[in-house]
């Protein structure tokens, strides 16, 4: 038949079609019969006959006409089933019924009814108003009659419109997509989709203004822009992606829910054919609404600077002020030590005494003498000396000479004071601790280095396949920038990096005033206050750092593969903050950054295999609850000798030092311990650890890294907890400033926490199922509740660094024999 002719009207061409084909003769398509729109046609197809129908429509300019061919055929002979072809001016289209779609393991479905939606032309104004011819070609290699039905309409809801709901149903083999165009004043918009029922699966697509257009469970992945469904998706579409302003949504129904969470029913297991029909159809609506003006995103970024630079200001403010008091008391003449003023009114500490007659764990009282003058100032080495001795750092745990040694345990007095374990020179200590600074930003540098190469590499894959399933945004709350995909939720890491940079320089600022008092020769400095060494403060503040880098990361993409990112400064921060609050009134006995940072490698070691094996496997739990059980014992043995014994040859020598304190402590005096500050400490902290494993070994949470991540911050507020009520047992003040920091860290705390049990998306689920929990942005229009959270836990984590920072600064005019250790 001869093509290229001039526009007719569309009963002259179809004249005309019936025309040539009675002159050509019954071939095998036999003769095209004219079609109405809206009408069943109802017949029979084998190997010698065939069906041809001829449906003619014209298009007005600027008008979309969009054509929905139903088909259906009783026949479930999957070898010889009856073939639909549908050819248009531009493109042809085909399928079968049976349609048969695979599932897993190579289940197949089969399905007797179904429709498709055509292409649509759109002619241009310059062509003005023009004919369409659309030929439905129904044919079989059966060598019986298979009968079929077929109905031809055409759509009038095809163009989806801003702000307006529209409701439809789909289902496997009867796919749906719709149009949309972008309006004038519209740069972006998000496709929001609801359903009422879980299953189901679908898949949402956002394709181009392209022929064929893949609407198919297998192919529907080819092109453009695509997530999968349960109740809820959103995808956020820009103007930019697409130069013809318009773009296609297409909904398809999936033959199986696996993708999204659910199970294969067990009565289809098996390769056996089923045939479903319409019975996984599903209810869907679709809204598109437009999204942030660029405004915003300069209103945001403005805030998120703007908050955190306040920090600044009221950090100079408070320095300030506190040079303003110096300078005054400096002017009035500051009071010698030896008149007692500013000494706290009472300077011994809680005691803890042992039944009469008993001598274990005990030294006679004139040793302390010793430890008092080590640390006068006649006794220290010659202020320009340098001993620094790998001597010093010879194990994980330095400890005090040895005072009429025992095998097992060296003896310990019952009464300790800080003067007892700050006799090392300070200059070797103060660069034993800054290690901890040395070795974090090594570990940073090689860490983040492939972390930001592999995320780049994600968002890449995400840009160029269209996979909105890789990583697991709230897409209610998404806002792109550039080549990412979820700006906000990197913008809002910003306080991290700003924070933890600001407590660097008040840590930088202490230590320059500590430096100029020490070159000075300070009394106060010299022989007062907790002795000051910086290294793990830095280490702190540069962790606080990374952890605004590598959270910001995360978010990149967040994913299954790439979680440990956002937790393991975490666990680190945890850490160190612990080591610090112990360093404080022990500076001689703490751990060395090398045991310290191997602890929190074997921390993040065992998060990763808990996200891996922990899900569903029992043996996992018990090895690494029976880990955590021991190591809980061993550190309290650590803690309760602080660091004064032997492990031997065999480190299973630490737990026969556990038998020993209960046999001694709790058998041989029962009246109670020798030191019962501590073994009340242990006990608590004990109990809570042991309750950690069992709720782990009996629950298995899903989310292994947070339960880590709680057990580690638990410790640490047992721990904080301990600390400040033993300073007021003591008889020690709690200034102003770490008052108001205390104070700020409880209510900034409790906020964000709030915010972060405020789930928007789940990495432990599937991604359809992850998007159930996303929500609508609830600050300026473009932050999440986890955005939130991430401002709020950096003031958070900047006031818990203050508290620790100033904690015991009412110690500056106390003498370290006076100041008592717990």
């Amino acid at each position: 038949m001869a093509g290229g002719a001039a526009p007719v009207s569309g009963a002259l061409l179809c004249a005309l079609l019936w025309v040539v084909a009675e002159a050509v003769g019954d071939g095998p398509g036999g003769s095209p019969a004219p079609g109405a729109f809206g009408r069943v046609y109802r017949g029979a197809v084998n190997i010698s006959a065939e069906r041809v129908y001829a449906f003619a429509y014209s298009s007005e300019p600027g008008q979309v006409d969009a054509v929905r061919v139903y088909v259906n055929s009783s026949s479930e002979n999957l070898q010889y089933p009856v073939l639909f072809v549908v050819r248009q001016q531009k493109g042809v289209l085909s399928w079968q019924v049976p349609l048969i779609f695979r599932g897993l393991y190579q289940r197949t479905y089969n399905y007797q009814e179904v429709s498709r939606t055509l292409c649509p032309s759109e002619p241009t104004p310059e062509t003005g108003p023009s004919d369409q011819v659309i030929f439905v070609d129904v044919a079989s290699m059966a060598p019986f009659n298979i009968t079929y039905e077929l109905l031809v309409t055409r759509l009038e809801n095809f163009q989806l419109e801003t702000n307006k709901a529209f409701n439809f149903t789909a289902s496997p083999s009867q796919p749906q997509y719709f149009l949309y165009k972008f309006p004038q004043d519209v740069d972006s918009v998000i496709i929001k989709v609801v359903s009422d029922a879980v299953y189901p699966c679908s898949v949402v697509s956002v394709q181009d203004i392209v022929c064929p257009v893949y609407d198919l469970d297998h192919n529907v992945e080819f092109n453009g822009v695509y997530q999968s469904m349960t109740k809820q998706a959103a995808i956020t579409v820009q103007r930019k992606d697409f130069p013809g302003e318009q773009f296609f949504v297409v909904f398809v129904i999936k033959p199986e829910d696996y993708a999204c969470g659910g199970s294969v029913p067990s009565s289809i297991h098996g390769n056996v054919n089923r045939t479903w029909n319409l019975q996984r159809t599903k209810n869907l609506q679709v809204m598109i609404v437009p999204s942030i003006k660029k405004s915003i995103y300069v209103q945001a970024m403005f805030f998120s600077f703007l908050s955190f630079l306040s920090f600044y200001l009221g950090s100079v403010v408070v320095a300030f002020v506190h040079y303003i008091r110096v300078r005054r008391k400096a002017s009035a003449g500051r009071l010698s030590p030896e008149d007692g003023s500013g000494i706290m009114t009472s300077s011994h500490p809680i005691t803890a005494g042992t039944p009469e007659g008993s001598s274990y764990g005990a030294i006679d009282e004139s040793s302390s003498s010793g430890g008092r003058q080590l640390s006068s100032p006649e006794r220290r080495p010659p202020a320009g000396s340098d001993t620094d001795s790998s001597v010093e750092e010879e194990s994980d745990f330095d400890t005090m000479p040895e005072i009429e040694s025992d095998k097992n345990v060296i003896r310990t007095k019952v009464f300790l004071y800080l003067s007892d374990l700050s006799r090392k020179d300070r200059r070797i200590v103060s660069k034993k601790y800054k290690i901890y600074f040395w070795n974090i930003i090594t570990i940073a540098v090689f860490y983040a280095l492939p972390v930001i190469q592999l995320v780049i590499t994600y968002q890449t894959v995400v840009n160029v396949t269209g996979n909105q399933d890789i990583c697991y945004y709230n897409f209610l709350c998404a806002h792109p920038l550039g080549v990412l995909s979820a700006f906000n939720n990197i913008l809002s890491n910003v306080g991290h990096m700003l924070l933890g940079f600001l407590f660097l320089l008040i840590v930088l600022r202490r230590d320059i005033l500590h430096r100029r008092a020490m070159e000075m020769k300070d009394i106060y400095t010299l022989d007062y206050g907790i002795p000051k060494h910086f290294g793990l403060f830095y280490a702190m503040g540069i962790a606080l750092m990374m952890e605004g880098v590598l959270s910001a990361c995360y978010h990149v993409c967040p994913n299954y593969s790439n979680f440990q990112f956002d937790t393991s400064f975490m666990y680190m921060i945890a850490g160190l903050c612990m080591l610090k609050l112990y360093q404080t009134r022990h500076p001689d006995i703490n751990a060395s950054a090398y045991s310290a940072y191997a602890s929190f490698a074997v921390v993040i070691c065992l998060a990763v295999l808990g996200v891996v094996f922990g899900k569903n496997d029992m043996w996992f739990w018990v090895i690494f609850s029976m880990i955590h059980v021991l190591a809980s014992l061993a550190l309290s043995t650590q803690i309760y000798y602080m660091g004064r014994f032997k492990i031997g040859k065999c480190y299973l020598g630490i737990f026969r030092r556990v038998a020993m304190v209960l046999y001694t402590d709790c058998i041989q005096q029962c009246s109670r311990p020798m030191y019962m500050d501590r073994m009340v400490l242990l006990i608590v902290g004990n109990l809570v650890n042991w309750s950690f494993a069992i709720f782990g070994l009996v629950y298995r949470p899903r989310d292994f890294a947070s339960y880590i991540l709680g057990i580690f911050i638990c410790n640490l507020l047992l721990y904080l907890a301990f600390y400040i009520i033993m300073k007021l047992r003591s008889s020690e003040k709690l200034l102003p400033i770490p008052l108001f920091c205390i104070v700020a860290t409880a209510v900034v705390w409790a906020a964000a926490l709030y915010f972060f049990f405020q789930t928007l998306s789940s990495w432990e689920e599937t991604p359809a199922e992850s998007r159930e929990k996303n929500r609508p942005c609830i600050l300026l229009g473009f932050f999440d509740d986890h955005d939130v959270w991430h401002f709020l836990s950096a003031a958070a984590l900047f006031f818990s660094f203050l508290v620790l920072l100033t904690l015991d600064d009412d110690l500056d005019v106390v003498r370290r024999d006076k100041i008592p250790v717990f």
